[in-house]
C-alpha cells in the first residue's frame, strides 16, 4: 500500500492535472472567441457589399448570412419557419423581426460552434433588428465584432444599378425604382451607422475606388479587430 506521502503526492499531481486540464479549456474558449469575427456589411443598394462578401469569404474563411437567401431557401425547403415567412409574403406584409431573427439563429447554429465568423448581409435593417441580433449572439456568448460601412456616392450607385439592370434584365433596377430604395436606405437604414458609432463597432469604408483598394481598407479592419 502507497504511504501517506505518496497518496498526497498522487492526489497533488490529480489535482494540477485537473487544473491544467481546466485552464486548457478555458483558454482554447477564449481562442475560440478572439478568432470568432461575426461582421456586419452595410451599404446602399449598389455599394459592392456582394462582391467584397465574396473577397472576405475567400480570403478569411467567414460564413455568409443573406437574409433574401436565408427567406427564399427556407421557404424553398418548405421549413416551418419558411411558411410562417411564405404566409407573411402572401398578405404583402412585413415578415416580423422576431420571425426573421428566428431563421437567422438557425442559420447561424448551423455553422456550429468552431466557425471562424459570419458576414450579415442585407440584415440588420433597422435599429430594433439590431439591438435584436445583438442579444441574439449575446445569448450564445458571441456578438458583432465590426460594422463595416461601403460609403458610395448616390450617383455612382444611380450608374450601377442602371448598368446592372442593362446587363441583368433585372425590372427592379430602373431609375424611378432605384431613387425610391435609396430614399427607403437613407431613411430607415442609414441610422444604424449611429447606432453601431454609439456601439463602438462602426467602421467606415470609402466604396468609390477600385476593387483591390477598397477589400484592403476592409482587411485593415478585420485584421484588427
Amino acid at each position: 500500500m502507497p504511504s501517506d506521502v505518496e497518496a498526497r503526492k498522487s492526489d497533488l499531481l490529480t489535482d494540477l492535472w485537473y487544473k491544467g486540464k481546466e485552464t486548457k479549456i478555458k483558454q482554447d474558449k477564449q481562442e475560440q472567441h478572439i478568432q470568432m469575427k461575426n461582421i456586419v456589411i452595410f451599404g446602399a443598394p449598389g455599394s459592392g457589399k456582394g462582391t467584397q462578401s465574396d473577397l472576405m469569404i475567400e480570403h478569411y474563411g467567414l460564413g455568409h448570412i443573406s437574409t433574401g437567401d436565408v427567406l427564399r431557401n427556407e421557404i424553398k425547403n418548405g421549413t416551418e419557419l419558411g411558411k410562417t415567412a411564405q404566409s407573411y409574403i402572401d398578405k404583402g406584409n412585413l415578415i416580423p423581426d422576431d420571425l426573421m431573427i428566428s431563421i437567422l439563429a438557425k442559420v447561424y447554429d448551423e455553422f456550429g460552434r468552431g466557425h471562424k465568423g459570419v458576414i450579415f448581409d442585407g440584415f440588420p435593417r433597422t435599429i430594433p433588428q439590431a439591438e435584436a441580433l445583438k442579444k441574439m449572439l449575446d445569448e450564445r456568448g458571441d456578438k458583432v465584432a465590426a460594422m463595416i460601412e461601403l460609403d458610395v456616392p448616390e450617383d455612382e450607385l444611380m450608374k450601377r444599378l442602371i448598368l446592372r439592370g442593362q446587363q441583368s434584365g433585372r425590372a427592379d433596377d430602373n431609375e424611378e425604382t432605384i431613387k425610391k430604395r435609396l430614399v427607403v436606405y437613407h431613411s430607415q437604414t442609414q441610422p444604424l451607422i449611429e447606432w453601431y458609432k454609439q456601439e463602438g463597432l462602426h467602421h467606415h469604408i470609402d466604396g468609390l475606388g477600385t476593387l483591390e483598394r477598397i477589400f484592403a481598407d476592409i482587411k485593415n479592419v478585420i485584421d484588427n479587430i
